[in-house]
Order: structure tokens, then C-alpha cells, then sequence
């Protein structure tokens, strides 16, 4: 049999579609994406005879050209081609904040008030006591000042989107100060000097990337009188200067420099602001609300800083706050107002689900031992090691129950929080190694990776990790059915 036999015993569209299993496929998921599933598979038929070698015809697989074989591959292609993008996974790494996998998990009061606001109408701008309109800007701004103290508060899109709203509201046109140490690079290749330069304002680095001192910043300040007698070509100083607009502190979450150092800190920096007439501003980054040094974790926090006297502080919403991603501005109210009616603002709003979200998961806060116990991140930071090892033990006999080819051992490691955040922090925790006689750690990695509930550990020193500090006391059984399918 030839090729040109073949390309005559391709079925028509139309016939396949006639097909009963079809036919029910479309109703339920429409005419069009059906029939576009079974053109897609004619098509791949007919290319792949073109490209048969002449004498390999006579070889091929006919009954492949059977209407009902047509009709099983494009209810297959309809099924792929629904598969989603984004769906849940276990996440056995051990990191809490895994970028790579969503970051933060919300608590269940966030999820369900998610559900609650987005499947119906919702007073999302809507003042219902007055019957008037209303702002998303002040959903949460009352719950967010009651929990930091600051005067007013706002919220966009991410820490980036804060970052950038605030130097174009502050700086637009001037000067602002930050350490040449902290001009840090966020996840992404997003650059604190690359945000400034697209804000508007003009970046003015001081001291070294070790060291910087109170000085360095008193030396940058540059008055509007000294800005006025500074021609457009700069001839005074060799470069053109600008009113200093600000001073800029940017916390180093993902690194930190050690040895020869010196950093001045932010109660030093507020004082200069003061002397000098100039806000300062706090690029905290974490979110983290409350002091959760006796876990190990000794990072700055929300309400401490702000307490400082900083003028504004941005933080982000899905790191150790524990809530969906977004940017937290928090400040005095003249800056946050400005920042309100600033054209950014609509451009880097969110929406209703980010602000069910986040209220349900700031509400958590007004009783920090419900913090502790509800919100995900920060219960698997203060996690014992007792209650880890004992979850580990769990997990290790489902899995043997599931399959008793996995050898399982329970062995200490170390977990860290991820997510950009306390890059030293390391977490004591256990984790479950497992293995299988003559298999490799990476053909495991891959076949739990591939699960219908993909289960991402990781390896170390060829031995596959299941760390339980990230999986969910109701995922046990979740991972252990994987393994009972291997």
C-alpha cells in the first residue's frame, strides 16, 4: 500500500464527528473545541504519512485510520487540552516559602472567604452602610493600621509594585539615597536601580557594598537651595545633582554580608530624616508581623520598624505574612494619600480575591496565638522538632503500607524558609528517605514528579527526600497513594 492509498483512507471530519462518543463529548464540552480536536488529529495523521520513507508505507498502522481510532485520540487531545496549568502539588522540599510552587499556602479562612466573595457580587467598591460608593482602598486599611500602628495604609499588586508607586509618588524628579549594599536583586532579575530608574527618581548611592555609615548619608543629602546651584550639565560637581527627595533602606532578605561590615540602622537613618526634613522610607520586603525570634527566626518585623518612626514601609503579603501576593504600603498619611491618587495606583490594583484573602489572613493576627496556629507559614516555622519527627514516623509506615518495595528512613534534616527570606535560617527538621533496590534517586524524583499528585522532594546525597515540615498532616495519605501506584 502506498501513500496515496493511505492519504484516500483518512476519514472525513464530518463522519468522525458522527461518532457517538463524540457526539457526547461536544455536548458537553462544545461542537467547536471537539472539532478542532478531531482536525488536529487528521492533520497529524495525513503529516505523518507525508513523511513516511516510500517502501515503510506498505508497514503502516491502518487501523489507525479507523473512524472509531480517529474519534479515541481526539476525545484524548480534548482531555489534554483541558488539563490545567496551575494545580496543586505536595510540596516535600522542605522549603516553606518555595517560590517555585506558590510561595505561601493560605490558611483556611482566607480560602474559604475566596470562594465566599468571588462566586457572587461583593462590596468591593461599594460603601453599603451610606448606599454610596465606596474605595478598595479601604477594605483592609483600618484592620492593617490597627495591627501596625501606622496612620494609613495601601495595597497593590506585589513588593515590586509597592516599591515602584512609592519612589514615583516621593521621588518623581530628585534624589534617593540608598546603600551601595543593599542595591539588591529581587527573584527575576528585578533590580532595586532598574525600579528607581522606571519610577522617575534619581538613584544616589553612599558608601561601600561592606560599609556604610550615618555619615555617608548626612554627606548625600542635597538641600534645594544646593540643588539650584547646580547648572543641567553638573560643571559644579562633574555630574548633574537633584534635591535629595528621600533615604531608602532596603532589607536584605535573600543575602546577607558577613565579616568586615557596617550598616547604619534604621533608628539612625530616621534621626538624619528628622534633621534634615526628608521621610525615610523602608523597603522591608518579608511581612512579617510578629517576633518570632524564639523559633530561630530573627528577622525585622512590621509593627517593631514601624514603631522606629519610618515614614513608609512596603512588605509583601505572601511571604512571612502568610497571605496572597501582594505589596503592603504602610506610612505617614500625607505620603500614603498621595500615593492613593497617584495614576499608578489604578495600574497596580488588586482585586476582590487578593483582598478576601489578605483580610481573612490579617484578621488571624489580631490574636497572635491564632497566628501561630492557623496561618500555614507560621505554624511550620514554629513547628517542634518532637512533633516533625513524629509526622515523619507517619509518613514512613503509609508509605511501607502502600508499598513494601520502598525501603523508608527517617533521617534529620535541615529546612529553610525560601521565598526570599532569611537566607542564614536554618530550620531542624526530619524528613523521610526513600528508595527503591536497583532504582536511582533521580528516576524516583521523576516518577513522583509525574503523579497524578506530583510530589516534589528533593535529593541529597542520591537519596530521595521527603521532608515533612511542608507536607500536611492530610497529605500523609495523598503521598503514600502515589507510592502505592509506582
Amino acid at each position: 500500500m502506498d501513500k496515496k492509498e493511505l492519504l484516500r483512507r483518512l476519514p472525513k471530519i464530518d463522519d468522525v464527528m458522527r461518532q457517538e462518543s463524540l457526539v457526547m463529548l461536544a455536548e458537553d464540552k462544545g461542537d467547536l473545541i471537539v472539532t478542532d480536536a478531531v482536525r488536529e488529529v487528521i492533520a497529524a495523521k495525513r503529516a505523518e504519512i507525508l513523511d513516511l520513507i516510500e517502501d515503510m508505507a506498505e508497514h503502516y498502522d491502518i487501523r489507525s485510520l479507523e473512524i472509531g481510532k480517529v474519534a479515541e485520540a481526539a476525545e484524548l487531545r480534548v482531555t489534554e487540552n483541558e488539563k490545567l496549568r496551575l494545580f496543586p502539588l505536595i510540596n516535600a522540599t522542605g522549603t516553606i516559602l518555595h517560590t517555585n510552587l506558590g510561595r505561601a499556602p493560605l490558611c483556611r479562612e482566607a480560602m474559604d472567604n475566596v470562594k465566599c466573595v468571588s462566586e457572587s457580587y461583593s462590596s468591593l467598591e461599594y460603601n453599603v452602610k451610606q448606599g454610596v460608593r465606596g474605595s478598595r482602598h479601604d477594605l483592609v486599611s483600618e484592620l492593617i493600621k490597627e495591627l501596625t500602628g501606622a496612620e494609613d495604609a495601601m495595597v497593590v499588586n506585589n513588593n515590586a509594585a509597592a516599591t515602584m508607586i512609592v519612589l514615583a509618588t516621593l521621588g518623581k524628579g530628585r534624589e534617593i539615597i540608598v546603600s551601595r549594599g543593599e542595591l539588591v536583586e529581587i527573584g527575576g532579575s528585578f533590580r532595586i536601580p532598574d525600579i528607581m530608574a522606571e519610577s522617575g527618581a534619581y538613584l544616589r548611592e553612599v558608601g561601600t557594598s561592606n560599609k556604610t555609615k550615618a555619615s555617608d548619608y548626612e554627606n548625600a543629602i542635597i538641600t534645594e537651595e544646593e540643588a539650584k546651584s547646580f547648572d543641567c550639565e553638573g560643571l559644579k560637581s562633574g555630574a548633574p545633582r537633584y534635591q535629595t527627595a528621600a533615604i531608602m533602606k532596603v532589607h536584605k532578605s535573600n543575602y546577607e554580608i558577613v565579616g568586615f561590615t557596617e550598616e547604619t540602622g534604621i533608628e539612625e537613618l530616621v534621626d538624619i530624616g528628622k534633621k534634615h526634613d526628608i521621610p525615610v522610607i523602608y523597603d522591608m520586603g518579608n511581612g512579617l508581623m510578629l517576633d518570632m525570634s524564639e523559633y530561630g527566626l530573627r528577622e525585622p518585623n512590621v509593627p517593631a520598624s514601624l514603631n522606629a518612626g519610618v515614614d513608609v514601609m512596603m512588605f509583601s503579603g505572601d511571604k512571612l505574612l502568610g497571605g496572597p501576593q501582594a505589596g503592603i504600603i504602610v506610612g505617614k498619611k500625607e505620603y500614603i494619600r498621595a500615593m492613593k491618587k497617584h495614576p499608578l495606583a489604578r495600574a497596580l490594583r488588586v482585586d476582590k480575591m487578593t483582598f478576601a484573602a489578605l483580610e481573612a489572613t490579617l484578621m488571624k493576627y489580631r490574636d497572635p496565638k491564632l497566628a501561630l496556629r492557623d496561618i500555614p507559614v507560621l505554624r511550620m516555622i514554629a513547628e517542634s522538632k518532637d512533633s516533625l519527627r513524629a509526622r515523619a514516623e507517619r509518613l514512613a509506615y503509609a508509605i511501607s503500607e502502600a508499598n513494601s518495595d520502598i525501603a523508608c528512613e527517617i533521617t534529620e534534616v535541615e529546612d529553610q524558609i525560601g521565598g526570599g527570606a532569611a537566607p542564614m535560617v536554618r530550620l531542624p527538621g526530619w524528613a523521610v528517605s526513600v528508595s527503591e533496590a536497583g532504582k536511582s534517586a533521580d528516576r524516583m524524583e521523576r516518577k513522583l514528579r509525574k503523579a497524578d499528585v506530583p510530589v516534589i522532594g528533593r535529593i541529597n546525597e542520591d537519596r530521595m527526600l521527603l521532608c515533612v515540615r511542608t507536607i500536611a498532616e492530610d497529605e500523609i495519605d495523598l503521598v503514600a497513594e502515589v507510592f502505592r501506584q509506582f
